[in-house]
């Protein structure tokens, strides 16, 4: 075995070792039996093929090393215990997918790579449950499980305070240059950056979800009397996405009669099979959106500012480049959640991105204030 095998087998063990313990946390924090035993079977799995390569490298004489779990598998389970599987489960979902053909070059893992796309089908399975095979309670109690959008709702979070440090910092860098350092125009610029920035940012996500809202309130307004007028109709519609899904056609057509035996039913069924819309959430509260958003962007915003409530000159400025570059370090090591980079590489790269921002709005102030005052 070269060494090149030897590497790949190693981030093979650690990968399936981290999966492991990741189903294990998912299983810890899940409230619902069933769905744990699923967990744990999982882990179980991921955990067999750890054992396969620890046999490969074993035989070849490679130690191995001991198991730590890496940052993405501690923050996840720590979510998971604190606010629920449902808030990770997207984002595990997406990254379990991508995994799946991870072993498509090797020879003789056949069984390995079945299992991984195995696991990305379940998981889609799990965040986007066939409805139509159960009703009435049973259906909505999975549903508030189920509710989509945690993976999107941690990837909004780190985005928006992203905004709104790398913004923020550009703005006070560029006053601080045409300025010459006054910390008063410092101040007020950044804070009115700070707030015009986490106002537009909270509006413009209030509009984006209250126009969903209302737009998903019209789709089932119609669902709803197509279902009045035309019954038949929407059990074919209905018939056919089951059979779509791999449902024989007498078994799909008895579900979805089943459906439409219940008015209330079939419009929250058809709502969800049909439009893709939880007619309990309506894709959320406009409201906890635009909040959320206002104070995730001035959280990163109000880094930037913070020095120069206490210091002068070019200390200031460069204290608030040190509390921003420690700030965009969270941010790029929170971003390897989403992409499963080294928590080094990304955030390096997002220190480097915002400060070449900051660098590049301070020298064109200085130079506007250079020839303002000039």
């Amino acid at each position: 075995m070269n060494s090149q095998a030897i590497k790949r087998y190693l981030e093979f063990l650690n990968d399936e070792r981290n999966g492991a313990a990741l189903y294990q946390a998912l299983a810890d924090a899940e409230r619902d039996e069933h769905l744990a035993t699923v967990y744990r079977r999982m882990a179980a799995v991921e955990q067999r093929h750890a054992d396969v390569w620890i046999k490969k490298l074993t035989e070849a004489g490679v130690a191995i090393p001991p198991f730590k779990p890496s940052f993405r598998t501690r923050v996840f389970g720590i979510l998971a215990r604190r606010f629920g599987v449902t808030l990770v489960l997207p984002t595990i979902t997406e990254l379990e997918q991508k995994d799946s053909h991870k072993y498509g070059q090797e020879t003789d893992t056949s069984g390995l790579s079945a299992d991984e796309g195995s696991h990305a089908r379940l998981l889609r399975a799990i965040t986007q449950p066939v409805r139509g095979k159960i009703s009435g309670g049973a259906l909505a109690q999975l549903e508030g499980r189920h509710r989509s959008g945690g993976g999107n709702a941690l990837r909004a979070a780190v985005l928006g305070a992203n905004d709104g440090l790398v913004s923020n910092l550009s703005l006070v860098m560029g006053v601080a240059g045409a300025a010459d350092l006054n910390e008063q125009a410092i101040l007020i610029a950044g804070l009115a950056g700070l707030l015009a920035g986490a106002i537009s940012m909270a509006l413009g996500e209030w509009l984006s979800v209250q126009s969903s809202r209302e737009l998903y309130q019209r789709q089932i307004s119609i669902e709803r009397a197509e279902i009045a007028s035309a019954p038949e109709e929407e059990i074919e519609e209905m018939t056919l996405i089951y059979q779509a899904r791999g449902i024989d056609e007498t078994r799909a057509r008895q579900m979805a009669q089943q459906i439409m035996s219940d008015p209330t039913s079939a419009v929250e069924t058809l709502a969800r099979e049909e439009l893709g819309i939880d007619p309990q959430a309506l894709g959320g509260s406009a409201w906890e959106a635009a909040i959320t958003s206002f104070i995730l962007f001035a959280i990163g915003a109000v880094l930037p500012v913070s020095a120069f409530f206490f210091l002068q000159g070019m200390t200031a400025v460069i204290a608030s480049i040190a509390v921003s570059a420690v700030g965009l370090f969270v941010i790029g090591s929170a971003i390897t959640l989403f992409t499963g980079r080294s928590i080094w590489f990304s955030g390096a790269r997002q220190v480097l991105f915002g400060l070449v921002a900051a660098g590049v709005t301070f020298t064109i102030g200085r130079l506007v204030g250079v020839n303002l005052s000039g």
